[in-house]
């Protein structure tokens, strides 16, 4: 029997209170003649080495080639994209493995469109998805937007082997996501460049880790009163955070080069701060490096009931620490924000600011 706990509300680490203290510290520290950054430098962009001490290794699910064939293949049916996001889940079986693939496929999808979409038309978007989700069985309309008949496949698809409780929470999670992701072109639309707090608010949603956590628990039964427990929150929470500055640093270069960096952490700590490029990364690096040391100090926690449960919630955990690993490897290893230069510069960390409107040219 799971022992109850009171349940607890979701409380996230005060980023704004801690990038303050960090960005202050920054500040000082550039004070110092011997730190400075010469002029010369101010097209160089360093990446911060966030999972120089993640005990987490890269490793690559043992159902990678077949599910990256048949995601590919499905995938190849919209003329999408290339399927490379299988990574990111390790643990899961075939199954699990197809539909976390499937789905990193179908937010490049959402990601793609929305991003150089409007508010109004973003909302519209949004609605057809979720029309299709309501309604897997019933084919979309060959004139309208790809993504509803993707979303409908995909869930589809999904609800055949996701246990009840895995389809509620990806379900809760989407919906938030999907959300966000609209707001996040209405703010576009505006030229609205959120505060930190408000920042996490909506980028916490925008980031796809939630839904993307759901799937690690695809085919378990875990009880909502283990997942409510505030250790497996917290961790929940930090993977998330990890998740979101990881992407922000990577994706920040081909964003700011189609203008629209205005949902980036780094633009958002420039523009709050009043600081420059590099050092808003390095801010960014020092909040990753807090986050990482909470959640490995924070695993040594995680509760146990006996029985079967327990593996299931090692294996959730295990994957939200892999998931934070899957992403910097896949960032890095595709050719999304860095063309082909990704593994060399995950190796040197330093890339080169690239000019304006020169995103999707070679580099």
């Amino acid at each position: 029997m799971i022992p109850s706990h009171e349940n607890q509300d979701s409380i996230y680490m005060p980023v704004g209170k801690l990038l303050e203290t960090i960005v202050s510290k920054q500040v000082q520290s550039s004070k110092t003649p011997s730190v400075s950054r010469p002029a010369s430098d101010s097209n160089l962009i360093v990446i911060p080495d966030v999972l120089r001490s993640w005990p987490w290794p890269r490793c690559i699910n043992p159902h990678y080639a077949i599910c990256k064939e048949e995601t590919t293949a499905w995938w190849e049916t919209f003329n999408g994209f290339s399927a490379r996001t299988l990574k990111a889940f390790p643990a899961c079986g075939a199954n699990g493995c197809r539909i976390g693939g499937d789905f990193m496929a179908f937010t490049l999808v959402i990601d793609e469109y929305t991003d150089t979409s409007d508010g109004k038309t973003a909302r519209m978007q949004v609605d057809i998805v979720m029309d299709a989700l309501r309604s897997p069985n019933s084919p979309r309309s060959a004139d309208e937007w790809v993504g509803g008949e993707v979303g409908r496949q995909f869930w589809l698809n999904l609800t055949k082997t996701a246990t009840p409780s895995a389809q509620r929470r990806f379900l809760d999670s989407f919906l938030a996501y999907i959300h966000a992701v609209a707001q996040q072109a209405e703010d576009r639309s505006a030229g609205h460049i959120r505060d930190v707090e408000s920042y996490f608010e909506v980028r916490r949603e925008t980031s796809g880790a939630k839904p993307s956590f759901a799937i690690v628990e695809i085919h378990m039964n875990i009880p909502e009163e283990v997942m409510n427990h505030p250790v497996i929150v917290r961790l929940f929470e930090l993977a998330g955070d990890m998740v979101l500055i990881g992407n922000d640093l990577c994706s920040y270069n081909v964003e700011q080069a189609r203008g629209d960096e205005g949902h980036n952490l780094v633009r958002v700590l420039m523009e709050q701060y009043n600081i420059d490029r590099q050092m808003a990364m390095d801010c960014m690096g020092k909040l990753h490096d807090d986050l990482v040391e909470q959640f490995l100090a924070t695993w040594k926690k995680i509760p146990t009931y006996g029985g079967p449960v327990d593996r299931e919630i090692r294996t959730y955990t295990d994957g939200l620490a892999n998931w934070v690993r899957g992403n910097d490897s896949w960032s890095f290893e595709c050719t999304r924000y860095f063309g082909e230069l990704g593994p060399q510069i995950q190796l040197t960390r330093q890339d080169t600011l690239l000019p304006k409107s020169s995103i999707l040219q070679p580099r």
